[in-house]
């Protein structure tokens, strides 16, 4: 049974860009908490309550030995902020909001997603005089992010420019302004402005790595960075620059002695060289990689490590690029009508290799489903192959039976797309 018993780690992982303060006695764990319950509150403990709804919350479930489940991590962040835009419209409507109050109103709206608000209070809190300069930075950044997120470019630009002219400048703020930036110009296709801000996120990442409470978090977060950069460079269609970002993250990776993450860039750099017409030079960068592990790290778990995930790559990198193979006759193929892969040229198409005892393959369903709606129309086509194991939950059946209980199961599933159904493992073994 997985218990609450490191409530800390998890409540960090809400992201909660905000400063932590004293929490109103028996107040959070109170999940119904009424606007008129704040009547007497400033907004400042407003924001403390708020602020520590979910570390209260994991308290509470690490006393109770609740379960964990992502259902309830869900359950709790959802609450937290539906608190905040609760106290956030009490407080908007008090006509005496002066200084802090301002700032402790835009936290409010950014626990709560509400980016509008966020943005408009701490501009008119960073427009006074009288404010500490850390502060108004902070407030700056948030103002930056919250813009961002709303597509509002020449704006965060522009507050961006007054924060880049102030100080301090803390490398956590640079960094989450630069990625934001980044991730909202890749949004809108344009790589030119994506890729500057992309580099200033990678770079200030892996400074912050040095100061990072947890060094796993820290990595990835470079890790995140990193391959913004290469998406910048990659699809505006500059391979040197692109390469050169995978080099850089693979030496990143090596210095750090992080063998998942140096798997994970050269991983990248192998496909990417193969993607663009390098195949060669990729297959060749896989084997010297293969050597070039036991150099960049001395200690030999880790050797092993990076090399034992880059072979069970082996038999996809000689597929990439290359001509799909065809398919096996299918016995059974439903509710369709049986096809080659040469009918589908010009797809994209996804095989989900499934079978009716496999747990994860039930969880992939919802996805593979949502897929196929939202891409069909873009020539994406999800094929979901399975075999016959001559049994339905674990009682024998004969083949008709079996035939029978796939197409209910497609049907209660309510799975959009195409079953096919194999003798033996031949289409597996492809």
């Amino acid at each position: 049974m997985r218990i609450f018993t490191v409530f800390l780690i998890l409540f960090a992982a809400l992201g909660i860009a905000a400063q932590s303060g004293r929490v109103a006695p028996g107040r959070v764990s109170d999940d119904t908490a009424s606007v008129g319950s704040a009547a007497d509150l400033t907004v400042k403990q407003m924001f403390d309550e708020v602020n520590g709804f979910a570390k209260a919350k994991f308290n509470e479930f690490a006393e109770k030995k609740v379960r964990y489940t992502e259902e309830l991590l869900a359950r709790t962040k959802l609450e937290q902020r539906q608190l905040a835009a609760r106290y956030a419209a009490t407080a908007e409507v008090r006509q005496d909001l002066a200084g802090e109050d301002l700032y402790y109103l835009g936290m409010l709206h950014w626990i709560a997603e509400n980016y509008d608000g966020t943005a408009a209070s701490l501009k008119k809190f960073v427009a006074l005089d009288d404010i500490a300069a850390e502060r108004r930075q902070t407030a700056r950044s948030i103002v930056v992010v919250s813009l961002a997120k709303q597509r509002k470019l020449s704006d965060a630009e522009t507050v961006l420019s007054a924060y880049s002219k102030d100080t301090p400048i803390k490398l956590t703020e640079r960094s989450r302004i630069a990625g934001e930036l980044a991730k909202a110009y890749q949004v809108q296709g344009d790589h030119r402005r994506m890729a500057p801000h992309a580099e200033e996120s990678y770079k200030a990442a892996k400074a912050m790595l040095k100061e990072a409470a947890s060094r796993g978090r820290g990595l990835d977060e470079i890790l995140d960075a990193g391959m913004l950069v290469y998406e910048a460079y990659r699809d505006s269609g500059d391979q040197t620059k692109a390469d050169a970002a995978l080099e850089d993250m693979r030496a990143t990776a090596a210095a750090e002695y992080s063998p998942s993450f140096y798997y994970y860039a050269v991983d990248q750099k192998i496909k990417y060289l193969i993607e663009t017409g390098r195949r060669a030079e990729g297959l060749e960068y896989y084997r010297n990689a293969l050597l070039s592990a036991g150099k960049d790290f001395s200690i030999k778990t880790a050797q092993a490590d990076v090399v034992r995930r880059l072979k069970k790559r082996e038999k996809h990198y000689n597929l990439l690029g290359q001509q799909a193979p065809e398919l096996p006759v299918a016995h059974q193929w439903f509710p369709g009508k049986s096809r080659s892969l040469a009918d589908l040229k010009g797809k994209v198409v996804l095989l989900d290799f499934w079978a009716t005892w496999c747990g994860p393959c039930f969880e992939a369903f919802p996805l593979l489903t949502e897929w196929q709606a939202d891409f069909a129309a873009d020539g994406f086509e999800v094929l979901g192959v399975t075999r016959y194991y001559g049994n339905i939950r674990n009682v024998p059946a004969d083949r008709p039976s079996e035939i029978e209980y796939l197409k209910r199961f497609r049907e209660t599933e309510k799975l959009n797309y195409d079953f096919v159904v194999a003798e033996g493992q031949t289409m597996q073994m492809l």
